[in-house]
């Protein structure tokens, strides 16, 4: 069981240092990240982009030591940056300033991309002080409203990466808005027919129930208050989101109100990719690394998820 983010960045700076990737990388935000991941012995950052500005933006904030690939428009920078990732040349990928479309893009070509043969789907991870450990989402970023076969790929995509971070049997929570199986509400449908799935053996290990409401998971009092037995209610491993408004807002009222820490990579591929924001703090970027290299160290034998 993974409790913070600290304790997540110890255990990458245990390993050896992986090779990130990252396209567009003149941003000071992203350098500052990518040298606290350097001093820490995560990365060996390798930068695309305009030589120059990152030249000059690396002495900016004492960034050394890094190889630079050289590129100047976006679609160029995340087509090297991809291809330094698939030849090996690089164990991470990650985003900078290109823009979302430009990097799936890149990501998604059926020739030169890191397709991994299943769906691609995000998962994002919250430090919540209030809760007592961290907390697993998907997927509240790729897609945008998942039917039940989608829907156990994003489960299994999870739990894979989960897996090997050093969780052999998740607690998962399918959230919908209450318990009941409700045709009108394909949701509770879908949940209910994972939860079966789950506990035939036919998805990869967990415990998982649904149709679940937020407070029954994470509030043991609700639940015995309902008169729900739950094994899972009050100490939730991962959500699983009935679609992408769900995962993003309940994602963003914890970085909002709770003042959440969060970090996010996208599964499914070949290789360990960091999606993120242009606005995350340096914080949250050695997050996302942090877990992204934990991934690669963890998944050298096969695929990313």
């Amino acid at each position: 069981m993974l409790q913070s983010f600290s304790e997540l960045l110890q255990k990458a700076a245990a390993g050896p240092a992986y090779r990130v990737c990252i396209a567009a990388a003149e941003d000071a935000a992203i350098l500052a990240a990518a040298k606290m991941a350097q001093e820490r012995g995560i990365i060996d950052p390798v930068l695309v982009g305009d030589a120059d500005r990152l030249r000059a933006l690396c002495a900016g904030v004492g960034l050394e030591g890094c190889r630079v690939l050289p590129c100047q428009t976006p679609a160029e920078c995340a087509a090297v940056a991809v291809e330094a990732v698939r030849r090996g040349e690089a164990d991470v990928l990650m985003k900078g300033t290109i823009n979302t479309s430009d990097y799936l893009r890149a990501i998604l070509n059926r020739e030169r991309g890191l397709r991994g043969g299943s769906l691609l789907s995000a998962l994002a991870v919250y430090e919540v002080r209030e809760y007592h450990k961290l907390i697993f989402c998907s997927d509240s970023g790729m897609n945008t409203a998942p039917g039940l076969e989608q829907k156990v790929g994003i489960l299994n995509n999870a739990l894979a990466a989960m897996r090997r971070l050093g969780f052999a049997k998740p607690k998962v929570a399918a959230l919908t808005a209450n318990e009941m199986v409700d045709p009108k509400v394909p949701a509770t449908v879908d949940t209910q027919a994972l939860a079966r799935m789950a506990a035939a053996g036919e998805t990869l290990p967990c415990v998982l129930e649904g149709p679940i409401a937020f407070d029954v998971a994470f509030d043991r009092a609700a639940a015995e208050h309902k008169h729900i037995a739950s094994e899972i209610s009050g100490d939730v491993d991962l959500i699983l989101a009935p679609n992408i408004e769900t995962g993003n807002a309940l994602g963003k009222s914890w970085l909002t109100l709770n003042k959440a820490q969060w970090a996010g990579v996208i599964l499914g591929t070949t290789h360990p990719v960091v999606l993120g924001s242009r606005s995350d703090t340096a914080q949250v970027k050695i997050n996302s690394i942090a877990l992204a290299c934990l991934l690669a160290r963890e998944g050298e034998r096969g695929p990313a998820a």
